[in-house]
């Protein structure tokens, strides 16, 4: 992988490598909750959420969302002391789909975060079809303030998948979102889900090679997880799909990583949803081991060592 030198141990364009070099400190996330809700739950484009989706809305780690937001944050600053002994954040709102609803309502929520001073970045979760021109200006208002980082759930390329998980919106509504946001100078992050049922190896691969093609900074590379009180546990348990082992999806990441642009920031590599949800792959629960044998197989392997990936 061309420069993979100057990324240090990792050998990846890393998040935390990134936040160093930017902000010459470690920065820590705190995940947030605005109380939006999500147009694929209240009836707008689905009442079921899409079908991996908790009932926390992808933010079963965020702040209490009955607490205002500068309490949200003393207590997640808090909870964190422990692990961490800076005073610098990323404002993370994550729960649901954070451009959904007033503008007023969002404003306040985002400023109050933004006006924290110990809050480096503000980092918003949201869908493309999310992003009218009220919250594309306030979006950009903010980002004269402090950095502002849009993350997309995108999921996948395929249409065939894309209809399965319910994601609700087409291709090119996330095309438009990029197009949009890359015009205001906001950076983008996408998510994407490897392993849903029916994708192989090339079709995963198919999604990468086009998020390369796409003016975004960031991506979250996600193993599909399971968890329980979804639609998606209740298809697992009826028609059991693949799912991949330590090995075989570190493997395979490492292949996606050596695709990916080498100017993309990493931002998520997998995942560990709540233990007390997650019904697959069990694996993934024990993060640190997870993440030890991701340091150790990426070290090892061939391609960090300059071997054109694209023949693996």
């Amino acid at each position: 992988m061309p420069g993979q030198t100057r990324w240090g141990e990792k050998r990846y364009y890393s998040l935390d490598y990134y936040i160093r070099q930017t902000f010459h400190e470690k920065l820590y996330k705190l995940s947030l909750n605005a109380g939006c809700t999500c147009p694929n739950r209240d009836g707008t484009c689905g009442n079921r959420g899409c079908i991996f989706c908790s009932r926390g809305g992808s933010g079963d780690f965020a702040a209490d969302a009955s607490l205002s937001i500068p309490e949200q944050l003393r207590s997640e600053k808090e909870k964190r002391k422990a692990k961490y002994k800076g005073h610098s954040y990323i404002a993370y709102f994550q729960a649901y789909t954070n451009t959904y609803g007033p503008v007023s309502m969002l404003e306040k929520a985002f400023t109050q975060a933004l006006m924290d001073p110990e809050v480096r970045v503000l980092s918003i979760a949201t869908r493309p079809d999310c992003l009218p021109p009220d919250v594309l200006r306030l979006l950009a208002r903010l980002n004269q303030i402090k950095p502002v980082w849009v993350e997309l759930g995108l999921q996948t390329i395929h249409e065939k998948s894309a209809k399965f998980i319910r994601r609700g919106y087409p291709l090119s509504v996330f095309e438009d979102a990029v197009s949009q946001l890359r015009a205001l100078n906001l950076s983008v992050i996408v998510h994407t889900i490897l392993y849903l049922p029916g994708e192989s190896q090339a079709d995963m691969l198919e999604t990468i090679e086009y998020l390369n093609r796409q003016d975004i900074q960031g991506i979250k590379l996600q193993l599909l997880h399971v968890l329980r009180d979804t639609d998606l546990y209740d298809s697992y348990l009826e028609h059991p799909f693949f799912l991949p082992s330590m090995e075989e999806y570190l493997e395979f990441l490492g292949t996606c990583l050596c695709r990916l642009r080498p100017d993309i920031v990493i931002h998520r590599l997998t995942g560990d949803g709540p233990k007390s949800l997650l019904a697959a792959p069990l694996w993934t629960g024990n993060k640190r081991l997870v993440l030890n044998q991701m340091g150790k197989q990426f070290k090892e392997r061939d391609i960090w060592q300059g071997k054109d990936c694209r023949t693996l």
